[in-house]
């Protein structure tokens, strides 16, 4: 800028400029060069300024062009509007009194308004675009931490399923090791074959509990990038329960001393889904769990009903004891039914436990099943 002013104070005095402007010209220049800085702060005071100074020199004219051009990119319209105006009176006003020679005052007019308008112009199209610009690198920001959030969230609700997961597999392994403790504990007459097999079952589980809590804890541990079965949910290559395995845990059960009837009434147990499958079979193990720490000794009763295209039913009843024996129930946190209603809930169905008036404990759930 200080280039331009002297520039045009040079042009001034190789145009035989009288004396007293030329020192007036070296006056503004310095002056306008020195003002500039006052335009980071105070952009329209310095603007006005600056305008006043071109009105009395041409050094003035490009500082208060660029102040103009600086108010368009930082003021509203309406403000630079009336910046540009009040440059165009003081250019004008200078015509009069210093015309320049070999331009008629008309296209000199028209010369400053057409140069103001395109800085304002300018200015405002500068203006209006870093808007845009800020608008676009807020969104950008708030998409990011939306997507965080959602990682965030997605991470709570996976750790979550993974805890159920946790409780539906050890709830029944560990109700099996107490169940086979506690005769133990009170039949220290039982013979030693039965010992020696009670503690056989207490290994098998005890082993078999250890194994499946070091899947969840690998699970919990994996990367972030580590492939997953897309229909459940889970790593791959990860053995999934099913309507196969229900057989499988019934025995576990009896084996246990339970006295468990299994009524299989599916039309077609091969076309249900793996999502499906897995979630009766929780609900199932669920059951089967609760019966033996709240309800041992007493039989309970799986039916399994439903056809394509309807619903999958599942009912699970047993009596409720009047006296329970001492050591004959296990403690539990209650959670369990409330964290399989919210997995039935999940994948469209319901969850229903009642007392009913004949004495006994029905537990009731149902899955949509797509035809």
């Amino acid at each position: 800028m200080g280039t331009l002013v002297a520039v045009t104070v040079w042009g001034q005095f190789s145009s035989g400029t009288a004396t007293h402007l030329l020192v007036l010209d070296v006056a503004v220049g310095v002056v306008s060069c020195a003002l500039l800085p006052v335009l980071l702060r105070w952009p329209v005071g310095g603007a006005v300024a600056l305008t006043v100074l071109a009105a009395l020199s041409p050094a003035a004219t490009p500082p208060a062009t660029m102040a103009s051009l600086h108010v368009s990119q930082r003021r509203r319209f309406a403000v630079a509007a009336r910046v540009a105006v009040a440059g165009i009176a003081a250019h004008v006003l200078r015509g009069v009194w210093r015309p320049i020679g070999g331009l008629p005052f008309g296209w000199w007019c028209l010369l400053v308004v057409v140069s103001y308008a395109a800085l304002v112009a300018w200015g405002s199209l500068t203006q209006a675009r870093r808007v845009v610009i800020d608008s676009l690198r807020e969104r950008a920001e708030r998409a990011e931490a939306d997507q965080a959030g959602r990682i965030v969230e997605a991470r709570t609700l996976e750790r979550t399923r993974i805890a159920r997961e946790m409780h539906d597999v050890l709830a029944h392994r560990l109700s099996l090791l107490a169940t086979y403790a506690g005769a133990i504990e009170f039949r220290p007459d039982a013979s030693p074959e039965q010992l020696s097999r009670a503690a056989g079952v207490i290994r098998t589980n005890a082993h078999q509990a250890l194994d499946e809590l070091r899947d969840v804890i690998m699970v919990l541990r994996r990367d972030e990038g580590d492939e997953r079965d897309e229909r459940d949910g889970q790593p791959s290559g990860r053995p999934q329960p099913g309507l196969r395995d229900i057989p499988r845990l019934v025995d576990e059960s009896r084996a246990a001393g339970m006295i468990v009837e299994l009524h299989d009434g599916l039309s077609d147990p091969d076309a249900v889904s793996t999502p499906v499958a897995r979630t009766v079979y929780r609900v199932i193990q669920e059951g089967l769990t609760n019966a033996r720490k709240h309800a041992a000794g007493e039989a309970v009763a799986v039916v399994l009903d439903g056809a394509r295209g309807a619903r999958l039913t599942i009912d699970i009843t047993n009596r409720t004891p009047v006296t329970v024996p001492p050591g004959a129930t296990s403690p539990g946190a209650g959670t369990g039914l409330i964290g399989l209603a919210e997995r039935l809930q999940l994948a469209g169905g319901q969850l229903d436990h009642e007392r009913t008036a004949s004495g006994e404990f029905r537990l009731h759930a149902w899955l949509p099943w797509p035809p």
